[in-house]
């Protein structure tokens, strides 16, 4: 027999330990899954206990099941469907169609001195080990010298924020910032679609190969709508909130009264903001002048008041 993963020969039949060696699982390991019903029990031979290569097999496909985010308990399901004949193809189908690519960037390869070169001649290890930490760049094995780039884009926004004056340390905050929203939107959105599409295919019972096919389906579909929905709003937001943004900044400034002269008027940065917080970024100008003409107003009325006391 091959080992699909080594190409070495082994024999059909193995010992526990033997069995544990080419599955990758435990001794322990495989007795709970024996006691769990989800792997047949080994043939006795004499005072020995003898596994073959069926085992071997469904340790790996527990293993890859696991890999994949099921539950022991589900697995468990899934396998009696297989043995019942029902099959899982369908099943991994849909797995694989979940499990696979979420966007069409490829994924790219920078050496030390290119990351260095792209950040304008700084290295900083602290840096690369947070940007490991994230997932921004991931170590290739057996070399200190390369690195992985899962989003070519993400990094390129990194190398224009730090050229426009960005500092790395802020730079990875916000990464972490906008993860957790993001992270969100994405949870949302599967919950969105569990609920009112996916939900009938997530019954008590494993789909059918046929539904899970149409589960599979749905998903090629739906797939790119988080990221154009997100796209939009996003777009959206940007133009509300940079156009409220210029027009904070512009009214933080000097505050511009016609008086009959043009006069300038500079605001404490503190006043203007408790202002924009208590009416709106749209309204400052309106309130400051009015509140100004109230004040006028009430002082000619003390005038007023104070002449015909005096009279």
């Amino acid at each position: 027999m091959t080992d699909q993963r080594s190409g070495a020969e082994h024999p059909a039949e193995y010992r526990i330990e033997d069995l544990a060696h080419h599955s990758g699982a435990t001794v322990r390991t495989i007795r709970a899954y024996q006691d769990r019903g989800l792997l047949p029990r080994p043939e006795r031979r004499g005072r020995a206990n003898v596994y073959t290569s069926a085992h071997l097999s469904r340790l790996r496909q527990i293993a890859d099941l696991l890999d994949r985010g099921y539950t022991l308990a589900s697995i468990k399901e899934l396998l009696e469907a297989w043995d019942a004949g029902r099959g899982l193809g369908g099943v991994l189908g849909l797995v694989a169609e979940v499990d696979g690519p979420w966007t069409d960037e490829r994924a790219g390869r920078i050496t030390r001195a290119e990351l260095t070169e792209r950040f304008g001649g700084e290295h900083s290890e602290a840096a690369v080990r947070e940007a490991v930490e994230l997932g921004v760049l991931e170590r290739v094995p057996g070399s200190d010298d390369e690195f992985i780039v899962p989003s070519p884009q993400e990094l390129a926004v990194a190398v224009e924020l730090y050229a426009a004056g960005v500092p790395l340390p802020a730079i990875s905050g916000h990464l972490r910032e906008l993860r957790v929203s993001v992270e969100h939107i994405a949870a949302r959105f599967l919950e969105f679609t569990t609920e009112h599409v996916f939900g009938r295919y997530l019954g008590p019972h494993p789909p059918t190969d046929a539904e899970a096919a149409e589960a599979a389906s749905l998903v090629r579909r739906l797939r790119p709508l988080a990221q154009q929905s997100v796209d939009a709003e996003l777009a959206r937001a940007m133009r509300m909130f940079a156009t409220r943004h210029l027009q904070r900044r512009l009214v933080e400034g000097p505050v511009e009264v016609d008086a009959g002269e043009r006069d300038f008027v500079a605001l404490p940065r503190n006043t203007m903001r408790a202002v924009r917080d208590l009416v709106g970024p749209g309204a400052v100008s309106d309130f400051v002048a009015a509140a100004a003409e109230r004040e006028v107003q009430a002082r000619r009325l003390d005038a007023l008041t104070s002449r015909g006391a005096d009279e």
